[in-house]
């Protein structure tokens, strides 16, 4: 499971740009050359443990990469050629 310490890791890992709502969550947008690449919730809740578990698919990614980012074996450039040869960008 994508924890909430996990989508914080994934946020920093990949350089997405934290947009704050007045809603329960805020937005993370990830950029790449200028273009808008993905973007996923982020809750506010004070518990460490709610499930993050949307932030696989809206990275376009399998669960397992989505832990791997945030625990360090697949790098922001990793990702990136992910999304290259999946044809996403």
């Amino acid at each position: 499971m994508v924890t909430k310490e996990h989508a914080h890791k994934i946020v920093e890992k990949l350089k997405a740009q934290i947009h704050s709502k007045k809603k329960a969550h805020d937005l993370a947008i990830v950029y790449h050359e200028g273009k808008r690449v993905a973007s996923f919730g982020l809750r506010r809740g004070s518990r460490k443990d709610l499930g993050h578990d949307h932030i696989p698919h809206d990275l376009h990614v399998s669960p397992r990469v989505c832990i791997d980012l945030a625990q360090c074996p697949v790098s922001r450039e990793d990702w990136i050629k992910m999304l290259i040869d999946k044809g996403v960008i």
